[in-house]
């Protein structure tokens, strides 16, 4: 889920506490006053969000709802990011201030809460959930305000002002379907079960699974849930009579658990290859934490918090510093690396002197090679089609810092290679 590269420095304590204490409480932080496009004394054309001092960005995040705790990490990586930047001098002689709301997942909420914010916002550097962004997706791009969405579903591709991170869900799907016939046995004329949320997300990974079974016949036996479901008994009883040989899992943390755990104690002993939003390492902790070491793997396109690399590890010191025993998970780099993509982006626009809404997506637009430490390489330079269509498959592991390790390195598919995905 992370995507990319890290930045070091001191963090500035005021800014940071109040970002975990608006975490911690799922309250709303920040918000000044907007400003409209004009040149400064330093020459730089300004749109809504920046004033000769301040750009504002803003976070529409869930602290209270499903994902709650990938949010909550993730919006304290991001504070953490801008204030590293603040403390050593901020971008284009001007200061971050970070505006977070928290949506609770509820999308009645998040659009009020976008209402609230995109007038005096220069970028929106966290928004999770497919349906929420969904429902603004005209309204966005209308606003031309850049816009970094925490869901991958391929209904949000084709839009100027919205960036898809990495893979969408139905390239991570038929990474993982290859990954089950080379890895785990699969053959042609398996049955694979396939547990989906309804909406954008699992739509979007079903079809990446009907795609690869069709290419490598295989059949997808098929169980749709709401958001809401807990208890996975049915969906397991189904596949289960069906014969399935693996399952795909496309939905929460809490359902990821629910089925697996159901699985074994029913005697239903298959892999299971969830999606990138379908894992949290505090599972380990519940009674579901055996049977998802045993039989769980994910696929995404960030790398863990586990590796070993230079940049993963600065990020977590970092982290660990400033937010002594909270809970590492895929959020930290995933809010950190959105953090540098709007960054690098005013940054490029502030060299353009043209810090407007439209300079701000000229400029992110002209990047095609963003990589590093943190996840797998994006091109930004198109809209209609992923940034990136290599995943990494991750099994969890209770030892590892974030709760899980590398089991394969990234890489494509030669069935995502050529895989015309869907847009908007």
């Amino acid at each position: 889920m992370g995507k990319i590269g890290t930045r070091t420095g001191v963090a500035a304590l005021a800014l940071l506490s109040l970002a975990v204490a608006s975490c911690a409480s799922g309250k709303a932080t920040g918000g000044g006053a907007g400003a409209g496009a004009a040149a400064g004394g330093d020459g730089v054309t300004t749109g809504p969000g920046v004033t000769a001092t301040t750009i504002t960005v803003s976070a529409l995040t869930d602290l209270t709802g499903p994902y709650a705790s990938f949010g909550k990490s993730q919006t304290q990586a991001q504070q953490l990011y801008f204030d590293q930047v603040n403390a050593g001098g901020g971008v284009c002689g001007r200061t971050y201030e970070l505006v977070v709301r928290d949506h609770g997942y509820d999308t009645q909420k998040a659009v009020a809460a976008y209402t609230e914010v995109a007038p005096k916002s220069a970028a929106i550097v966290q928004f999770i959930g497919s349906p929420m962004i969904t429902a603004l997706k005209q309204r966005i791009d209308g606003d031309k305000l850049l816009t970094i969405p925490m869901a991958w579903a391929t209904t949000l591709l084709g839009s100027r002002a919205i960036q898809v991170t990495g893979t969408t869900y139905d390239v991570d799907m038929i990474n993982a379907v290859e990954f089950l016939t080379k890895e785990k046995g699969i053959r042609s004329g398996d049955k694979i079960g396939h547990l989906y949320f309804e909406g954008d997300y699992g739509e979007s990974s079903l079809d990446g699974s009907k795609y690869a079974a069709g290419k490598l016949g295989l059949r997808i036996v098929e169980q749709k849930i709401k958001a809401t479901d807990q208890d996975m008994s049915a969906q397991v009883a189904a596949f289960k009579a069906a014969g399935v040989k693996a399952v795909l899992v496309s939905v929460g943390p809490r359902q990821t658990a629910s089925l697996v755990g159901v699985s074994l104690a029913k005697g239903m002993d298959v892999p299971f290859v969830g999606s990138n939003s379908a894992y949290a390492p505090q599972l380990l902790a519940t009674p579901a934490g055996p049977a998802l070491l045993k039989d769980f793997s994910y696929v995404s396109a960030g790398t863990p918090v586990s590796a070993q690399n230079p940049g993963m590890r600065r990020l977590v010191a970092d982290y660990q510093a400033k937010y002594p025993g909270e809970t590492l998970d895929s959020g930290i780099p995933t809010g950190w690396s959105a953090a540098m993509i709007v960054d690098e982006a005013m940054k490029k626009a502030c060299a353009a002197k043209d810090l407007t809404r439209e300079g701000v997506l000229n400029a992110h637009r002209s990047q095609s090679s963003f990589g590093g430490d943190l996840g797998t390489p994006m091109d930004f330079t198109f809209f209609d089609k992923p940034a990136s269509r290599s995943s990494y498959v991750l099994k969890p592991d209770k030892a590892a810092l974030g709760g899980a390790v590398v089991f394969r390195e990234a890489a494509v598919s030669e069935l995502a290679k050529d895989y015309p995905v869907p847009v908007g």
